[in-house]
């Protein structure tokens, strides 16, 4: 970082004057401004700061030390920079960046620096973290083996996350990412997982609602939120995620599984290229610094399950990235499709034409896979993405072909029909074993029979059926119970579900053609 000659010269001749009263074995604990201007103050005179030390200017104004050189310290601020000025005292408080953690969390709203800004009074945690750490090592962690329920069909059936996964949502602005981590959120409740949304660089508004929302569903008893909303300063916003993770490295580190949204990791970047800017380090691609992906590597990689002799507990990832367009070959999102262990995308031709949750299965993967899934879902989803494909393909050839055969037409209606079925409103989330009996009637073409127009319904008459109807629910909680489709299960589940459809072809009036296809 340059300085001119006449900050140069005042400096030597400082140190000239008070070489003889200085110590050298002796810490330097004040130092002095040499320059301020847009968050970033340049501080001379303090030889021995660390890296990411909290620096104290004053009238309760900190800063963080980012940038060590051999002239003088760059110092990103965390407060309001009208009250400094050049010259002034800046006092070394030997305390990296670190926050309460704790159980004393949950159920509250933070800041990024762990300060409570729900009005709910002081939070009195008993213990502190640095936010900076290292993530734990291969050898002490555990396989990818547990699922980690998000309570959406397409999600455990085609994309399924484990515990201690780091699963990318990404997509365009406004297709439904945030809404899938908050539908994963609802569901984890009476499932002994804690959760923590970290919004960056969100509005307050936004925020406000989500937070709402999860009160209305009785999720904040088991979930903290982080704040670090648009109108924040650039060194808040990228603090934020690291204060959201070392909270949930001390629930890890106690055998608890926990759940963590980062929402989203574009503003974290933006936000550190701003500090990286105005701190003169040197832009690269797109003018984000060279440790780009480092900044997001040390904090993804902190996810992980760690065995029994370090806490045996894991930390489940969702980082959410918006995408321009849907470019995801644009440096930040390739990033992080990188780091991470699979990716749902949301596209923005689905939500428009009316998917919700409007997730691209072409796209979509999890690098996990099967192994976090229960046996009974792999039974039931043993061979969905297959037809899925099939439906896609088809469907493009027939766009082409007015005239097609009936094995052609039956895979197009019955693909119809599946992502009919795949719909989910916002905000319910589904039993594992009420998804795997939806799932059942997919693999077993039970619907084939049913009208396109009458999908949704039946979908919402076998919900109602497998959750209140006692034989409806004994067969879930032999489902959950088992965790596997037995063949005497599989009988009893194809006799009743069968007699189910019939039920509702009955009830709806339907007529069954010769060519089985159903109609009003």
């Amino acid at each position: 970082m340059a300085l001119n000659a006449n900050d140069i010269s005042s400096i030597i001749k400082k140190q000239i004057k008070e070489f003889s009263k200085k110590s050298y074995s002796k810490e330097t604990e004040e130092g002095q401004i040499l320059s301020v201007g847009d968050g970033i103050a340049l501080v001379s005179g303090l030889d021995k700061v660390k890296l990411g030390e909290l620096l104290e200017f004053g009238d309760d104004i900190y800063g963080m030390a980012l940038n060590l050189e051999e002239e003088a310290v760059g110092v990103v601020l965390m407060g309001s920079a009208n009250s400094i000025k050049e010259g002034q005292k800046v006092t070394r408080t030997k305390k990296v960046v670190s926050v309460g953690v704790g159980d004393e969390l949950i159920g509250r709203v933070i800041n990024a620096l762990g300060e409570p800004i729900d009005g709910k009074g002081p939070i009195k945690t008993k213990k502190e973290r640095t936010i900076f750490r290292i993530a734990p090592g291969v050898m002490t962690r555990e396989s990818v083996n547990q699922p980690l329920e998000t309570g959406l069909i397409c999600v455990d059936s085609l994309v399924p996350i484990g515990k201690g996964q780091r699963e990318l949502i990404i997509g365009d602005r406004q297709t439904g990412k945030t809404s899938i981590a908050i539908d994963s959120i609802l569901n984890q409740k009476g499932k002994n997982v804690k959760c923590i949304y970290v919004a960056i660089g969100q509005k307050n508004s936004t925020v406000a609602q989500i937070v709402q929302k999860l009160k209305v569903n009785g999720a904040m008893e088991y979930t903290t939120v982080v704040i670090a909303g648009a109108s924040e300063l650039a060194p808040l916003q990228y603090l934020a995620p690291y204060t959201g993770v070392t909270i949930a490295e001390e629930w890890m580190e106690n055998g608890q599984d926990v759940l963590i949204v980062y929402d989203d990791l574009t503003k974290h970047a933006i936000a550190y290229r701003t500090l990286s800017l105005l701190l003169r380090r040197p832009p690269g691609r797109e003018a984000y610094p060279g440790d780009v992906f480092y900044l997001h590597s040390q904090l993804l990689e902190r996810a992980a399950r760690v065995n029994k002799k370090n806490g045996g507990g894991s930390i489940t990832a969702l980082p959410i990235i918006e995408t321009q367009s849907g470019d995801i070959s644009a440096y930040i999102p390739t990033n992080v499709i990188s780091i991470t262990d699979g990716q749902i995308f949301t596209s923005e031709a689905l939500f428009n034409s009316g998917q919700r949750p409007a997730i691209d299965v072409g796209f979509s993967v999890s690098r996990v896979g099967s192994s976090a899934q229960i046996k009974a879902m792999k039974q039931a989803t043993s061979s969905l993405k297959l037809e899925l494909s099939q439906f896609n393909e088809m469907q493009a050839f027939a766009q082409f072909s007015s005239d097609l055969d009936d094995s052609t037409k039956k895979i197009l209606d019955h693909g119809k029909k599946v992502y009919e079925i795949l719909k989910q409103p916002q905000y319910s989330p589904l039993d594992q074993s009420i998804q795997i009996s939806i799932l059942f009637i997919i693999k077993n073409k039970l619907i084939e029979n049913i009208p396109l127009s009458n999908v949704q319904l039946f979908k919402e008459e076998l919900i109602k059926f497998m959750s209140t109807n006692p034989e409806g629910t004994a067969i879930s909680n032999e489902i959950s119970l088992t965790k596997e489709i037995t063949k005497d299960l599989e009988t009893k589940m194809l006799s009743r579900l069968k007699q189910f459809v019939d039920e509702f072809i009955r009830s709806q009036g339907i007529e069954i053609k010769e060519n089985n296809e159903g109609v009003k």
